[in-house]
């Protein structure tokens, strides 16, 4: 019977007209939401609906009836719970007469949206992703992967139910890229400019940015695929940094679960020390949580709030301050170093905790890598350093207001947020100058590799001291820890500090010339923000020339894919030589 069906129908062709029009389906839902549309043209909308839903129904059993291979259980469940939504639908808001009246909370064309996106994403999941070394390399995917998400969401800026007022195709292109980069520099206020529709755009492009578009688009074909072509495994595992190549699909849902499991725990931990007088509905706490919670773990630093969390009623809020800070630390570590983390601890619970014959002398296996040291003793070494002196230095300045344990914890998250967070609890413009040159350092350093934090990354400032120490006394390699750090990743780590002072240097140049009205220090500070991918500002963002802004958003780019990326996706590589000059040794001081 099905192979009748198969003579007559030609399935494929079938399957590429179903996700042709899901995906069309997609694109009018977003205009659906950015417009607002006359009766007649919803009607035609809400016709288009029907047929896109009904096809999803038609295909997805087709899939099942033509089905060569068993199914993963999850894939099923997935299809079972949609098809029962969709059908439900269909149902509901195409069939039924009386359905507005008997069921008013489903009677919302919310789930008529929610219907489509889960036939738009079972559809796009079917389709073969394939990247072609031959066409661009995974330093090009990267970066053009950034660039569509950027031009992406500039286009759904530009929505005019985004918005209250009309906004400039730079401002949506700058806003865009600062949410992308998840810097969190804004030109314009993000809660009283931008729609909640707005809102919830700057939020997911927050998530996409951090993670990267490919991370979900590869882990949604992987999931209902179960399995994908070497090629592709190749280049994934190129952009995960993983060190086997079957650990790519484990290492992108590894990313995932990590990332959704703290950014829910810190959303309940934000809710929960939110005052009710300050969000008085539970949907404006909700969303205040999850927008935040998303923001600090992917290290944007946007807020909802006008003056950040300056806010009057929030500066003072030394939980919500606690738990933004823990966000921040476990977001801008990266996912390596937290996996080994979690990996620790299981060892110790296992091996220690519940380990009764403790008389036996074990081998201790290594279990924290080498990376995961430095990193560790790097970040929390500049937290507590930046913590002191920041208390220190503000203790009678922008510290005054606060008491006792206030003092230390607004004085712990100056020192975090440099860190490429962005978040501010005190006034920026009031900090002493040597406050100020500390935070370039901090903005400098940034956050750690394979994060979704910038800067040159704290592996790199650690390796770049352990040289010059090695050098002072007397060594030829670099050693620590019983281990020998490799001479490609000191040559990686001068070319990235050497990037990025010819990056940051050439903007504030260029800014100089373009707004000869703002002082050295101003530029400066928000050229080095931008290059670490920040947000932290002295107040000029927003009346900078449209050449300045222009300038920002190219060094917030840069900063986020860096700069040594762009120069790998863009200059040839040569084949290696089996030879070797003699050496000549330069005269350096």
């Amino acid at each position: 019977m099905i192979t009748i069906l198969k003579q007559i129908f030609n399935f494929k062709i079938l399957f590429k007209i179903a996700f042709l029009l899901s995906f069309i389906g997609f694109i009018v839902l977003i205009s659906d939401f950015g417009y607002n549309q006359s009766e007649p043209i919803q009607e035609l909308i809400n016709g288009y609906y029907f047929i896109v839903l009904t096809m999803g129904v038609i295909v997805t059993a087709i899939r099942y009836i033509t089905l060569k291979k068993n199914i993963h259980n999850k894939v099923f469940i997935f299809d079972a719970v949609s098809l029962f939504i969709i059908i439900f639908v269909i149902f509901i808001h195409f069939l039924s007469l009386e359905a507005d009246h008997q069921m008013t909370i489903l009677y919302n064309d919310n789930w008529v949206k929610l219907a489509i996106l889960l036939t738009f994403i079972r559809e796009f999941a079917e389709q073969k992703i394939n990247y072609k070394r031959t066409l661009l390399n995974p330093a090009q995917l990267f970066i053009a992967s950034f660039i569509g998400i950027i031009l992406t969401g500039t286009f759904l800026l530009m929505l005019p139910n985004a918005t209250y007022t009309e906004i400039s195709f730079l401002d949506a292109l700058f806003t865009s890229t600062s949410a992308v980069c998840v810097t969190g520099l804004i030109v314009v206020d993000t809660g009283s400019f931008f729609t909640m529709f707005g809102q919830i755009i700057i939020m997911l492009l927050i998530q996409v940015g951090g993670l990267g578009i490919l991370t979900f688009a590869s882990y949604f074909s992987y999931f209902f695929k179960g399995g994908s072509n070497y090629e592709n495994q190749l280049v994934l595992s190129d952009l995960t940094n993983s060190q086997k190549l079957g650990d790519v699909f484990s290492t992108l849902k590894r990313i995932l679960l990590i990332t959704f499991s703290i950014e829910l725990v810190g959303g309940l931990l934000i809710y929960s020390s939110l005052n009710n007088a300050l969000l008085p509905t539970f949907f404006e706490r909700a969303f205040f949580s999850v927008f935040h919670s998303i923001s600090a773990f992917c290290n944007a630093g946007f807020s909802t709030l006008p003056n950040n969390l300056y806010e009057s009623g929030f500066r003072f809020n030394y939980a919500l301050q606690s738990y933004i800070v823990l966000l921040l630390v476990i977001g801008g570590l990266g996912f390596p170093i937290v996996v080994n983390i979690l990996k620790y601890l299981k060892y110790w619970i296992v091996t220690i905790l519940l380990d009764f014959s403790k008389n036996k002398k074990q081998h201790k296996p290594w279990v924290f890598s080498i990376n995961s040291r430095i990193t560790l003793i790097t970040t929390f070494s500049l937290i507590i350093i930046g913590t002191v002196l920041i208390y220190i230095s503000e203790y009678n300045n922008t510290l005054a207001p606060h008491t006792g344990f206030g003092k230390f914890i607004t004085a712990l998250f100056g020192a975090t947020t440099p860190r490429t967070a962005g978040f501010n609890t005190v006034d920026m413009n009031a900090l002493n100058f040597s406050t100020i040159m500390l935070i370039f350092l901090l903005m400098w350093i940034g956050a750690s590799p394979a994060s979704t934090g910038g800067g040159i990354k704290t592996s790199t400032f650690a390796i770049a001291t352990l040289n010059f120490w090695s050098l002072a006394r007397g060594k030829t390699r670099i050693e620590v820890y019983r281990r020998e750090i490799s001479d490609i990743s000191v040559r990686r780590a001068f070319a990235v500090i050497s990037l990025s002072l010819m990056v940051i240097g050439t903007g504030i140049i260029a800014i100089s010339i373009f707004d000869s009205d703002k002082d050295l220090k101003s530029i400066a500070f928000e050229c080095f923000s931008a290059y670490s991918t920040v947000g932290l500002s002295i107040g000029i963002t927003a009346n900078l020339s449209a050449a300045s802004k222009f300038v920002i958003i190219l060094i917030m780019f840069i900063g986020r894919v860096s700069m040594l990326s762009i120069l790998i996706a863009v200059i040839k590589k040569i084949k290696h030589k089996n030879y070797r000059y003699p050496t000549e040794e330069i005269t350096i001081n």
